[in-house]
């Protein structure tokens, strides 16, 4: 009899003790979304969908405890598109989330198992109708519009079916004829501000933030690049806002960035460890990259260096994409190693040698880039120093010194063609003639020869 209550207590508490609680209920804006993070001490299932005249979007979650829940989104503070907030018990002991947005939104959802410091969270984002970040797929590239090879090695492209000249006009006319000169090309620099929004990073003794220092070391290197004739600063992200990893390459692509600078701040349990370090892909990520766009090469329209290569049969596609990351690489080993030195005047180093890693955001085949571990924030000392104007500035100027030295090597360039009236005298041409332009990189002063050890990516 005893055996039996027990078993009756236990099945009938079952639903209440497996009912996921809500421990917080956060909302981020960013520019192209509003996201929604519902952090829970166990699994939940759910559905996303949209209703319109009004917009919303509604949220069915199984599984969690209604009143912790209700009480959480009561005291929700709204962002974004969202303007308001309620909720509702279904028939099938669902709870009905509703949020009423101002405009239509593309919503997207997925749950993340517990990691580092977070346990389970739904993440719903609401995407603006339209938007880049809604319609791609997580595994596709966005290519860029056609422009001139970012990496210091141009790759030539197979040569264009003939055309057929024009008729002779007669010697008396005036015939314009293209010239092709080349002249320097503005030069664009993705700084990329890491972590951002409910990812924070790593956070030291007191409590500073890796997000926060981050984008400000990322806003100060960004407007120093802007004061330089020439260059343009475009940010990942210029806000308290999370960005995925691999939308950060596609905003590089998209812009056409010559380089990609990604900032952080590095972190250990052992809080005696400190010093600046450098990073740029390691030789397995990049074998991993080379797979993952010769894949995609069959569903888009991908360019790598300025090459459409979705029309290129496998094998000449892949030698074009090796051909681009290799120079890529040489020329991130040569920006990484200038930057280190200069880092390496304000603070001590961690490694006295380029790093690599497989981090993701180092992986534009097409794009020089390094990741700058500033310093360790987990570090008392260094902590202190981090969240300090003064040396956040220092910062920023020391990685603008290796910029500016990488381009004094390298400038990138670019084809303009100018229509030049021929004389009256010269004869009409028979034939059309291809101009052949070589486009050369000056002597480095300091070579990419030594690389540093590799790491194990995350």
């Amino acid at each position: 009899m005893r055996r039996f209550l027990i078993l009756i207590a236990l099945l009938g508490g079952s639903p209440l003790a497996s009912a996921a609680e809500l421990r917080d209920l956060r909302l981020w804006d960013s520019p192209d979304s509003t996201r929604l993070v519902f952090d829970l001490n166990g699994e939940v299932q759910h559905k996303v969908f949209t209703l319109d005249h009004p917009d919303r979007v509604v949220i069915d979650i199984s599984n969690i405890d209604r009143k912790s829940a209700i009480d959480l989104i009561n005291k929700a503070a709204l962002k974004g598109v969202v303007t308001k907030l309620r909720y509702g018990a279904r028939d099938d002991g669902a709870t009905r989330v509703v949020l009423e947005v101002s405009k239509p939104v593309d919503p997207k959802s997925f749950s993340i198992q517990p990691n580092g410091g977070y346990g389970y969270r739904l993440v719903v984002d609401l995407f603006n109708t339209g938007s880049a970040a809604a319609a791609a797929a997580p595994a596709a590239m966005t290519p860029p519009v056609a422009a001139a090879p970012a990496a210091p090695a141009a790759v030539a492209a197979a040569p264009s079916k003939p055309v057929a000249a024009p008729p002779a006009a007669p010697q008396s006319a005036s015939i314009s004829k293209p010239a092709v000169r080349l002249t320097e090309k503005p030069i664009v620099i993705a700084v990329d501000a890491g972590h951002g929004g409910e990812d924070p990073g790593a956070h030291g003794p007191t409590g500073v933030l890796e997000k926060d220092v981050s984008l400000a070391i990322a806003k100060r290197l960004a407007r120093l690049i802007n004061d330089q004739p020439g260059m343009k600063a475009v940010l990942t992200r210029d806000g308290d806002y999370y960005v995925g990893l691999r939308e950060r390459v596609q905003k590089a692509r998209q812009v056409q960035a010559d380089l990609f600078i990604s900032v952080h701040c590095n972190a250990l349990t052992r809080p005696e460890m400190r010093g600046t370090a450098v990073y740029v892909l390691s030789p397995r990520g990049a074998t991993n990259e080379h797979a993952r766009w010769l894949a995609n090469q069959e569903n888009s329209a991908d360019m790598v260096g300025g090459i459409d290569i979705q029309d290129k049969d496998h094998e000449l596609a892949a030698v074009l994409i090796d051909l681009s990351q290799s120079a890529t690489m040489e020329a991130s080993f040569d920006l990484g190693s200038r930057m280190l030195g200069s880092l390496g005047q304000i603070n001590s180093l961690q490694k006295d040698k380029v790093q690599q890693a497989g981090f993701v955001v180092l992986k534009a085949p097409d794009i020089p880039s390094v990741l700058v571990e500033t310093a360790f924030i987990t570090n008392p000392t260094e902590e202190k120093q981090l969240a300090s104007p003064e040396y956040q500035q220092k910062m920023a100027e020391s990685m603008l010194d290796g910029v500016k030295g990488y381009f004094q090597s390298y400038r990138p360039q670019q084809q303009i063609v100018v229509n030049e009236p021929a004389p009256k005298s010269e004869p009409a041409p028979r034939k059309a003639r291809a101009v052949e332009v070589k486009m050369e990189r000056k002597t480095r002063s300091s070579k990419s020869s030594s690389r540093g050890a590799s790491v194990n990516a995350q």
